[in-house]
């Protein structure tokens, strides 16, 4: 079961690293890293100064008054590797605009599943549609629902109505978990199944294909 993305924030004892990516536990101190190179922030920033240290990759997190300010990357979890390049555009657009702005990010990522939803066997052109026809192909329930959640807050972030996202950065960050999820789902799972059973002797798969066309 894949690990859910724990954003770093300040004092947490473990998180997923902004340089590696790699959930790690984090070495806290408030004295200056022996060879970083933040000469003039230091200097306005000393008194408030936190370092987290990742114990996988080895590099220092700044933080200045709870708040991280080295790297400046986003929060949010990286892509996954099997995500379409067009959808990949979308959702990392929205990683660099996610703390700015939730509710941007949101219907960024509404875009990026109606992109999705094309790679999948949708037509793109109805979201609501897609997910229906999806679900007449075996689509498992729980994908379904990962599919509409994203799908009805990244609606309400550009049509507001019950859901107000303009500083709800949880909710937020959970849409791009939800959208690597269902890629993991759709696209990962059955490509490393076709990869293991391709691996099987001929005869045994030709065994296989005899017996599925018997039924």
């Amino acid at each position: 079961m894949k690990l859910k993305h724990v954003p770093p924030e300040f004092r947490r004892e473990a998180f997923h690293c902004p340089h590696c990516g790699v959930y790690a536990y984090q070495r806290w101190s408030y004295l200056d890293p022996p060879n970083l190179r933040w000469g003039e922030i230091l200097k306005r920033v000393q008194r408030n100064l936190s370092i987290s240290v990742c114990e996988h990759c080895h590099h220092y997190t700044v933080w200045n008054e709870g708040k991280m300010i080295y790297p400046t990357g986003s929060i949010a979890p990286l892509p996954s590797e099997d995500m379409p390049e067009d959808v990949k555009a979308d959702f990392n657009e929205a990683r660099a605009i996610v703390q700015a702005s939730p509710r941007a990010a949101a219907a960024l990522l509404r875009l990026a599943l109606q992109k999705l939803t094309i790679h999948l066997g949708g037509k793109g052109k109805n979201l609501n549609e897609d997910i229906k026809n999806l679900v007449k192909k075996g689509l498992p329930p729980k994908v379904e629902r990962a599919l509409d959640v994203v799908r009805v807050i990244g609606n309400n972030a550009v049509h507001p109505g019950k859901i107000d996202l303009r500083d709800d950065l949880d909710t937020a960050i959970l849409l791009f978990e939800l959208l690597n999820m269902i890629v993991d789902t759709m696209i990962t799972q059955p490509r490393r199944v076709d990869e293991i059973y391709n691996k099987l002797p001929e005869g045994v798969r030709k065994a296989i294909e005899k017996r599925d066309k018997s039924l």
